[in-house]
């Protein structure tokens, strides 16, 4: 692993992490990882992980397409912990290695951020230097995630509580971010964070 400085981006699912890593790569130039986006490439069509995943939970999970029904596998996972933590297994491993190949584009002296949603619940802290955590109150969280995905409330609390606790991720990162109020706020503290003044 370089000596880049690698910030690990990462809070509770509707906490304001995209706004983020949004900021960070179009006012800050920098190069973000996104672990969202090789999770779809684990699953794409063809893939053994999808192979799998339909072997385990039958047709239903698959559009006539033949590609993943996103849907009807959150209903499944986001309602059981051992089916969630089966998906993980066999998604996680694949995400870290692309993480791996893909760092190592980068040179020693530059800046990079891995967005990562389950950073803690995946094990990937040891590939980061720094864990910048995007936090809100409980209630915005639910109010947003159920306004962005259109959810029920009853879905909605599903997917917040198959996640590790805001509150604990925050006690473990470097960095704090409130989004809470405004989002010209949020980005300031970004800012700040980038220059080290947090």
């Amino acid at each position: 692993m370089s000596q880049c400085r690698i910030i690990g981006l990462t809070g509770g699912i509707a906490t304001g992490k995209t706004t983020v890593s949004k900021h960070l790569s179009q006012v800050h130039r920098l190069p973000v990882l996104d672990a969202d986006v090789y999770a779809r490439e684990a699953v794409q069509l063809g893939s053994p992980i999808l192979e799998a995943i339909a072997d385990r939970y039958g047709p239903e999970v698959l559009l006539p397409s033949g590609v993943l029904n996103r849907q009807r596998l959150g209903e499944i996972v986001f309602h059981d912990a051992a089916e969630k933590q089966w998906l993980e297994r066999q998604i996680h491993p694949y995400v870290r290695d692309r993480f791996i190949k893909a760092m190592q584009d980068f040179r020693d002296d530059q800046t990079v951020v891995q967005a990562i949603p389950l950073l803690f619940e995946a094990g990937l802290t040891d590939q980061v230097t720094e864990i910048w955590v995007v936090s809100c109150s409980e209630k915005q969280q639910l109010a947003r995630l159920m306004q962005r995905d259109r959810l029920s409330l009853e879905q909605a609390q599903a997917r917040i509580q198959s996640q590790m606790p805001l509150a604990e991720k925050a006690a473990q990162a470097d960095v704090v971010l409130d989004n809470s109020g405004r989002i010209s706020e949020l980005l300031e503290e970004v800012d700040r964070a980038l220059a080290g003044k947090h």
